[in-house]
């Protein structure tokens, strides 16, 4: 039996809203075909956050390993898809579903994720909940917000409770349309020599 797949990866594209001050996506032809030609190649000019990525240990540690070095094992697995629509500025532990002895949690904030606009105002994960997830043997965190953090945070805590419980984090994912529960997750980081994060495909699959 075929097990229903979502994608839940933003596309990359010219006009991918970027954290401010960050680089833009840009793809550009340099073989063409209709130049003559056998093939067509393309150069990328990105961020290593852009669109849905996965976070390093070296984004928010000086000391952490590059994301070609981290295991692959949190990006694959069952996960739960937790409904935080009503959270307002942070979601907090009061704010947790039962967890079911999930191994990956993935927030969902957003009623309709905003594609085509860059949102200051996301829907961030307190630092508390981090830990209080770390507490319950959970290895890997994603959210379609951009960042764990507030945008305006300097202090970082929710990252550093990430990297003090040495967990993982998929930041950007689009979960429209995904109801709470239960999945497998698939999320694939880039292997980038060097890289503090790297974009992913990932996509939920249907529960045998």
């Amino acid at each position: 039996m075929t097990r229903r797949i979502w994608d839940i990866s933003q596309r990359l594209r010219p006009d991918l809203p970027v954290w401010l001050g960050d680089t833009a996506f840009a793809a550009q032809r340099t073989w063409q075909m209709e130049d003559g030609s056998a093939v067509n190649v393309s150069a990328l000019t990105l961020s290593t956050h852009a669109g849905s990525h996965a976070d390093a240990p070296l984004h928010y540690s000086a000391e952490g390993v590059d994301i070609a070095s981290v295991g692959l094992e949190p990006y694959l697995g069952e996960c739960l898809v937790v409904d935080a629509r009503g959270c307002k500025g942070e979601v907090r532990v009061g704010d947790l579903p039962h967890l079911h002895s999930a191994d990956r949690v993935l927030f969902r904030t957003y009623d309709r994720f905003p594609h085509d606009a860059w949102d200051p105002d996301f829907t961030a994960i307190a630092p508390e909940t981090i830990e209080w997830l770390a507490v319950q043997g959970v290895k890997l965190v994603g959210t379609d917000a951009p960042s764990l953090d507030p945008q305006d945070s300097k202090a970082m805590d929710a990252h550093k409770a990430v990297l003090k419980a040495d967990m993982r984090v998929l930041e950007g994912l689009v979960l429209d349309g995904i109801e709470p529960g239960c999945y497998e997750l698939i999320a694939l980081p880039l292997a980038i020599a060097g890289g503090d994060a790297a974009p992913v495909r990932a996509i939920l699959r249907e529960l045998p």
